[in-house]
């Protein structure tokens, strides 16, 4: 059995682009290489769980993730959960990502319906006064 060397970058890049989740052997250093986690992302967007948390928080990164897995927004920085854009791209790919998402997000008419449309039962984590609003309902 060959043993992966997990403090290699090389190595590790061409592990997570076949299984984003092998960033979780990864060294701490390589969890918080913007490359290694990019890939990682890209192949598996719930690696961001285990990506050092200040690429937690890098947009770009955090972008990818949620692109792929719409409910990596559950990995992601609070202030990511608030921005605007990411949350819209996790709830255009999966409508139950609201759940995530920062209060006021929960209360932004065009995110919620954007999370309805990809998912009624999304509706379960609008905000109280989107629950009875008709056109998102």
């Amino acid at each position: 059995m060959v043993r992966t060397d997990w403090e290699d970058k090389d190595v590790v890049l061409a592990e997570v682009e076949v299984d984003g989740d092998a960033l979780q052997y990864a060294s701490d250093e390589l969890k918080g290489d913007r490359d290694v986690v990019l890939a990682a992302v890209n192949q598996n967007g719930n690696a961001l769980g285990y990506a050092s948390n200040e690429l937690k928080g890098d947009r770009e990164i955090v972008l990818a993730a949620v692109k792929q897995n719409g409910n990596a927004l559950g990995y992601a920085s609070n202030e990511s959960k608030g921005d605007r854009d990411v949350v819209l791209a996790a709830v255009k790919q999966d409508g139950l990502a609201l759940e995530f998402a920062s209060g006021a997000l929960k209360g932004d008419r065009e995110v919620a319906l954007a999370a309805v449309k990809q998912n009624g039962d999304a509706l379960e984590d609008a905000s109280d006064e989107l629950k009875g609003d008709r056109d998102v309902v």
